[in-house]
């Protein structure tokens, strides 16, 4: 079984969308997807109501997600972990105790672009547009992930 963690700040935009989208493609029987924040912000909120709004918008329910920190066990719980930004990177890699949890992090984006350090930015305090424009960049990147597995 493939075990995914999609990872961002707080956990309520990027990375539950980037949870959904994941959830969307793949099976249950074949993967586990869940995401984290690097802060613990929002423990226990649901998603933004504009990341809700825009998944529902593709099809999407994420309503019942929860919101949760990254904890140094995800490296044994996970395969993948992705991250949204350089900075989740360095927050998350910094708790690595060792060369095979580092391996297992890397920037979501890299996916689609391998090697160019492409962020998905936080559409937290932009509006209704950003969050469509991540919702896009996450679809891609998980297709990346999809089409890497078969």
């Amino acid at each position: 079984m493939t075990k995914v963690l999609m990872v961002c700040l707080g956990n309520i935009c990027r990375s539950p969308l980037a949870e959904g989208i994941m959830k969307s493609k793949l099976t249950e029987d074949v993967s586990q997807v869940d995401s984290a924040g690097t802060a613990g912000y929002h423990i226990g909120n649901a998603p933004d109501p504009r990341s809700i709004a825009v998944a529902r918008k593709n099809g999407l329910d994420i309503s019942n997600q929860k919101c949760r920190k990254f904890s140094v066990e995800d490296f044994d719980r996970f395969d993948y972990i992705f991250v949204m930004d350089t900075s989740n990177f360095e927050n998350v890699v910094k708790l690595a105790r060792n060369p095979e949890d580092m391996s297992k992090v890397s920037l979501i984006m890299d996916l689609v672009h391998p090697n160019e350090n492409i962020e998905v930015p936080d559409p937290y305090y932009g509006g209704n547009s950003g969050f469509d424009y991540v919702y896009t960049m996450l679809d891609k990147a998980c297709d990346s992930f999809v089409e890497k597995l078969s």
